[in-house]
């Protein structure tokens, strides 16, 4: 490890400095933190959240031609302004970040670009913070909880993380240590698959607006900072909307494509239900068609038709109001009672399917 330089009378450090690697700590089987400190003992200034990006001299032969730039959120935090970390975890196409697993060591100096973006709770003042997450797409979050702490006065936290996991957590027992220590923070992980051999005493299934529900039961007066591959966020938009959530307090950052500017922010259109907008329903087996607006389910109308579709718990979690689907399209948003294989098939579950247009359905 390199020994600290310490220079209180130095700047703040720019790019124009290469890092040296100072560290490298495992942290899951394939994600790893690279702790980096400036030669000259300059200082790191940055909003937590935010990210840098990292010139990196990976082998041609690894498909790259010369260098290639990456992009990492800053997962350590500006109050300890002596080195700065990424933890990076490497995906099946990784070219970047499979070669500082395999050969970044400490000593060695690297470019680098930044620190830039606008994603950070410094930028967003609140009472009660919701950080929800997914993967790699802690980092940030694991950076506004560490200024947090280290600022002695820690908010109201709901730190909700989806993994595969419990053993790909990235950071679990570092929050964890947080958690014990401060009432403000609470940490709520759910996993899809458990670990053999190893008992879980949390959520288990895909994150879905009930397990959000529950383990934030106050979410509407939170601010909202969500990081994590887009289908992961396109899904916890969803879930907001759909439980009334004010979005104008929704900010989120991919981890495939930080931003680095409000300008360069990209325009997010999700589909809602408009209750002004008209729909139409045709229950082809009946042989009935009736108008409706947006906002009403497949389920709610075909009552109101007369026509019976079985049903259990209406919100999304049974399963036993699917439907096959003939045409058109629905906007849905379920809590796990249909599978992404029976949606491919058509199959829509009537209780939270809202029409958008004209739909045909097999009732």
């Amino acid at each position: 490890m390199v020994k600290p330089r310490l220079n209180w009378s130095a700047e703040p450090w720019s790019d124009d400095e290469m890092l040296e690697c100072a560290m490298v700590v495992p942290e899951t089987a394939d994600t790893a933190t690279f702790t980096f400190r400036a030669p000259s003992g300059a200082w790191f200034d940055y909003e937590p959240g935010q990210f840098v990006t990292l010139d990196l001299p990976v082998d041609p032969a690894k498909g790259a031609a010369g260098n290639v730039q990456r992009t990492y959120t800053i997962s350590s935090s500006p109050s300890r302004p002596l080195s700065i970390s990424v933890t990076v975890k490497a995906q099946k196409d990784s070219i970047g970040t499979r070669w500082m697993l395999e050969h970044l060591k400490p000593g060695m100096k690297i470019r680098a670009f930044g620190p830039s973006g606008i994603f950070s709770f410094h930028r967003h003042k609140a009472k009660k913070y919701l950080f929800v997450s997914a993967g790699s797409g802690i980092t940030p979050m694991m950076a506004m909880t560490t200024w947090a702490w280290d600022s002695g006065e820690m908010p109201d936290i709901t730190f909700v993380h989806a993994a595969r996991r419990p053993s790909e957590i990235i950071f679990r027992e570092r929050l964890e240590q947080f958690a014990n220590r401060v009432p403000g923070l609470q940490l709520r992980f759910s996993v899809e698959e458990l670990d053999p051999f190893r008992t879980w005493h949390g959520y288990q299934g895909r994150l879905n607006q009930i397990m959000l529900g529950l383990m934030a039961p106050d979410y509407l007066e939170r601010e909202v900072f969500c990081c994590g591959p887009e289908p992961f966020m396109q899904s916890v938009r969803e879930m907001l909307i759909s439980l009334g959530f004010d979005m104008e307090h929704y900010h989120q950052e991919s981890f495939g494509a930080p931003v680095a500017s409000e300008a360069e922010a990209p325009l997010i259109e999700d589909v809602t239900p408009d209750a002004q907008v008209a729909a139409e329903i045709t229950f082809a087996a009946s042989g009935v068609t009736a108008p409706c607006a947006e906002t009403d389910t497949v389920l709610a109308v075909a009552k109101q038709a007369g026509l019976n579709i079985p049903s259990g718990c209406t919100f999304g979690l049974c399963g036993t109001c699917k439907v096959k689907k003939l045409s058109g399209e629905v906007h849905m948003v379920h809590n796990g009672g249909i599978s992404d294989d029976e949606i491919a098939e058509g199959y829509i579950l009537a209780c939270c399917a809202n029409p958008m247009g004209k739909v045909s359905v097999e009732v």
